[in-house]
């Protein structure tokens, strides 16, 4: 029974692996997390996939708050041109 859930222990992360491939900043927050896990008591891979977590969570938000930036930088140009001004 040991062996079965090792196995599995181990087979799901690496199931998972080609979905966060693409993941923004997981490999960062991984490393990161990885080594704080084992600095707090030998729990690596519960560091890194909760590093990968949280780094892939603070891109995606640096993505959407550059994306809105550039939504208004964008809507600011295109106001400014719409209208020709008046004299």
């Amino acid at each position: 029974m040991r062996k079965l859930m090792l196995a599995l222990a181990i087979a799901t992360p690496l199931a998972m692996l080609p979905a966060m491939g693409i993941a923004k900043g997981c490999l960062k927050g991984a490393a990161v997390g990885g080594v704080v896990g084992h600095v707090a008591g030998h729990h690596a891979v519960v560091g890194a996939a909760a590093g990968c977590v949280i780094e892939h969570h603070r891109e995606k938000m640096k993505d959407k708050a550059v994306a809105q930036q550039n939504r208004a930088s964008q809507d600011k140009v295109a106001a400014g041109t719409a209208a020709p001004p008046r004299q």
